[in-house]
Order: C-alpha cells, then structure tokens, then sequence
C-alpha cells in the first residue's frame, strides 16, 4: 500500500480553534457549470512558477493583473502558455506593487525549503523565506484578499510562534487571516499531496469566506491516469503495469536548485513508486517502447497529468527544469478549489455592499434618509 511508505500523519491541534482556522467548510457552485465566464476579480500572483496556482484561478474565472516570478525557465513556460499575460521577471524582495493597488486577490506558493521536513526547517532564519516580502506587499497593495500556499512542515509546533506572528501581521492591515491543511486527494487529483493555504480576508468580507468541500468522487489510479501514455509507443507490457498501478500516486517532489538530476523523491518515495511498478531513480525522455522490459519510469508529461496540468499545457527548458517546474506546482484543481471560495466570498461582499447602497441611497423610507 501507498501510505505505508509515507511519513506518519501528524495532527495539528492548534488549528482546532478559532485563532488559527476561523472558517468552516462549505461547497460553492462552480463557475464552469454557468459557461465558465470571468467573474470580475483580477489576481496579481507572486511566485507563480510553471503556472499550476494560476491555471486553477483562471478556471475559477479570476483574471490576472500580472505574474511575478524570478526563474527563468518558469516564466519562458508562463509565457510559451499565455502569452498575453503581464509577466514580471523580478525579485519578489525587491518587486515594487505599487501599479497594482487595488487588486481583488494577491495570492503565491511561497519557497518551501526554509519549512519543509526535508530540509534545516530554518524558517524566518532562512533566506529563501519570503513571507516578509509577501506582508510587505499586502501592506502596499491592500487587496481585498489574500491566499498563501506552503507545505504542512510550516503547522509544526516549531513554527507556531512564527505563524502567529504573520497572522497578527494581517491583523494589523485589517486581515482574518486562516491556515488549513488539505490534500490534493480531495480535489480530484490522484496524488497524496498534502498542503497548507493560508487565506486571509479583509475583516469585512470574512463573514463570507468558507474553505472548499472535499469532492466525493472516486480517484483514477496512476495505472488508469497514465495508461494511454505508457502505451503510446506500442509497449506490450502496458496492461500488465496498468493492473499493477493499482493505487493514488504518492507526493511529486520537485526537488531543489542544489539538487542533481530529476527523480521522484528519496529512497523511501521511491519505494512506494516501486509498488506501482515505476521506476523512482529517473525521470525517462520518451515512453516504454514496444519490447521494453522491466519498470518504466516516468515522463515529464506523465508526471504533469498526475499534477493535474492540462494535457495542452508545454514547459520549457531542459527535462530536469521541466521536471522542477511540474513537482514544485500547486495543483491547478487544488487551487481553483480554493479559488472557487475565494470568488464566492468576495462576490458574495461586493453585492452586500451594493445592496446597502442602494438602501442607503432611495431616501424613500424614514430609514433610508441621512439623519438630520
């Protein structure tokens, strides 16, 4: 089984209460199902990488204001897919918003090392760690919302007192701020990807956010996902390995700058992939081909679906910068999820407020006239 190879679940008692996780959890309609037009909200995103978090808002209907990301190769992606969006190929510590004040959402996957479990867990000590710079931006642009992604190590009790800290940073800029932990399970993708949002709403919308429900629907296995792929070189053994890979595909790691060539995670990783029948070591160029014997590894493209980008979606660069760029992406499905909510709440405010000011505007009841 897949999760008897992965690390043991931690629980985060913490965010039981209402300091950390204000929210409870709600569905809301899908855009898509009304013909998928843009709702009216416009985004700036930082750290946008390959596009995974953008893709899910875009879906969602929230356009974008402009993208800011430093890597090359991600923002030659970003461009190669959407060539039409304002792309700004800047340092976030150094990345003046102030062109964008005003702007429904800022939102970002903030670099992952300085509170990852695979890592020093350095935190605020690490010069990766870009929360500062992302407080700093919020001050400046003072969006009506804000949506951070990191991996679950930023719950550990180590970092409690650095999570309170951002969180009364928001406060001060009039924010609810939230964190909650979810898996990319529970959106439709068919991988174990745990990861943590934090959301935080100016305090007058926050009556109106909810996190997203977990979907109901049955997962594809990593055979079933991936089968047309491993077969399209006419490789005979594609059956048998689809009937092997018979389960969820564990987390994608995308690995680091310092790190060598792809592959699919640490020794431990690996073994849980070797239960489905694919090699961890590597990540392969093409499919299997007709008279391959033995596991196959995976493709760059293979890899992507099992994120869940879009099939259309290419990257750029080499195969191991492709590879970075696909395992350190959030999930599109998983971020419009989240994106989904983010337009209902903030939808849901803005005719609150149109509302009253209609009613405060008539002057045709005794409670609608300004007092005297």
């Amino acid at each position: 089984m897949i999760k008897d190879f992965l690390p043991t679940q931690r629980t985060f008692p913490g965010l039981t209460g209402r300091d950390e996780n204000p929210w409870f959890t709600r569905n809301v309609p899908r855009i898509g199902a009304t013909g998928g037009k843009t709702s009216g909200l416009v985004a700036l995103e930082v750290c946008a990488g390959a596009g995974g978090q953008a893709i899910g808002f875009e879906q969602a209907g929230i356009d974008h204001v402009g993208l800011v990301e430093i890597d090359k190769n991600a923002c030659a992606t970003l461009r190669l897919n959407r060539p039409k969006w304002n792309l700004l190929q800047k340092d976030l510590n150094k990345f003046d918003g102030s062109a964008f004040v005003g702007v429904d959402i800022v939102s970002g996957g903030l670099p992952c090392p300085p509170f990852s479990v695979a890592g020093k867990q350095l935190g605020n000590e690490d010069e990766r760690n870009l929360f500062p710079a992302m407080i700093r931006l919020v001050d400046q642009i003072r969006p009506r919302a804000v949506m951070i992604e990191n991996v679950r190590g930023i719950l550990d009790a180590v970092f409690h007192d650095y999570r309170q800290y951002i969180a009364g940073e928001l406060k001060k800029l009039g924010y609810q701020p939230g964190w909650k932990l979810m898996n990319a399970s529970d959106f439709g993708v068919s991988q174990l990807r745990p990861r943590v949002i934090c959301v935080a709403v100016r305090k007058e919308y926050a009556e109106h956010f909810s996190w997203p429900q977990e979907l109901r629907t049955p997962l594809k296995t990593v055979g079933e996902l991936l089968y047309d792929l491993m077969a399209s070189r006419g490789w005979r053994g594609a059956r048998a390995w689809r009937n092997q890979a018979d389960e969820i595909a564990p987390t994608i790691v995308g690995g680091s700058l310092k790190h060598g060539g792809p592959d699919l995670g640490p020794t431990r990783a690996r073994r849980a992939w070797a239960t489905l029948g694919v090699d961890g070591l590597g990540i392969a160029n093409e499919p299997p081909t007709r008279d391959y014997v033995g596991m196959p590894r995976l493709t760059v493209r293979m890899v992507a679906r099992l994120q869940g980008f879009p099939d259309e979606w290419e990257f750029a660069g080499s195969k191991t910068q492709a590879y970075r760029q696909v395992g350190n992406a959030l999930p599109p499905p998983f971020a419009r999820a989240v994106a989904d909510n983010l337009r209902a709440c903030l939808s849901a405010s803005r005719k609150f407020v149109q509302v009253a000011e209609q009613v405060s505007n008539c002057g045709r009841h005794d409670l609608c006239r300004p007092a005297q």
